[in-house]
């Protein structure tokens, strides 16, 4: 279930100098589990932000903040990412902060942050070093992966006509999407059952992708397309909502 209460206002801040363009994806992610992501900025230099982030920017929706270096070795953007961090909280329009950095000089910025009520997340990558992790609420870890498969096989096989040739399929075919069960595995884990509401989870799919819908891969609801995955299982609690967690995985036998 959501960590803390769904209508928390989330602010993503990106210290683009310092991590990975890749890194964007996991960080909304995780910082969705947390609530509405309302501010979502990314500061960096001419250089970074103009050559290797600006496909990442535009696409996620994130608002460049250009930081020019006034004398050599003087990082100007991690001072702008830290003043606009702390203008959002004294103006309320963001409690949870997920910074994505693995610079150890947002350690302070994490405990200020905190020592006025908000949450902090960090998302970083391997070398985040220990005072950054211990400074924020809650620290994932992303690293570098091939890209994961957006869908898994359809569950019938296309259909074909008398000459053999594949047909177009009128409806779409049913898909399973791995991020389903990732979303299922993230949202449940920390709970004492191991479950999330249908509900939770259908707002946690929303958030991380307003496009979401069942349909889109062929199913009339998100509970029906959850019936299909053989990693999760769902069930009806005595209150009439529904409970999703992972289906327990048979161990094989010792040989």
């Amino acid at each position: 279930m959501s960590i803390v209460p769904h209508e928390s206002r989330v602010a993503v801040l990106l210290d683009c100098d310092n991590v990975n363009p890749e890194i964007v994806d996991h960080a909304l992610l995780m910082a969705a589990q947390f609530g509405r992501v309302v501010v979502r900025r990314g500061y960096g230099n001419h250089a970074t932000l103009a050559k290797r982030w600006q496909e990442t920017l535009v696409r996620q929706a994130f608002t460049p903040c250009l930081q020019y270096q006034y004398a050599a070795g003087k990082n100007t953007a991690d001072m702008a990412l830290a003043l606009d961090a702390l203008e959002a909280m004294f103006d309320q329009r963001a409690d949870t902060f997920c910074l994505v950095t693995s610079d150890s000089d947002f350690a302070y910025l994490c405990r200020k942050l905190r020592e006025r009520g908000a949450t902090v997340c960090i998302v970083g990558e391997a070398k985040t070093p220990e005072a950054l992790r211990n400074a924020c609420d809650q620290f994932f870890e992303w690293q570098p992966t091939e890209s994961n498969a957006a869908c898994e096989e359809s569950l019938a096989p296309a259909p074909k006509d008398s000459h053999g040739k594949v047909e177009a399929p009128k409806p779409l075919p049913k898909r399973r999407p791995r991020f389903l069960v990732d979303a299922v595995s993230l949202l449940a884990d920390g709970t004492t059952d191991g479950e999330v509401v249908l509900g939770t989870l259908g707002h946690y799919l929303k958030r991380t992708d307003p496009s979401f819908s069942p349909n889109a891969y062929g199913h009339s609801g998100l509970l029906n397309m959850i019936r299909t995955y053989d990693l999760l299982t769902a069930s009806q609690a005595p209150g009439g909502h529904w409970l999703v967690k992972l289906a327990p995985q048979i161990e094989s036998a010792d040989v």
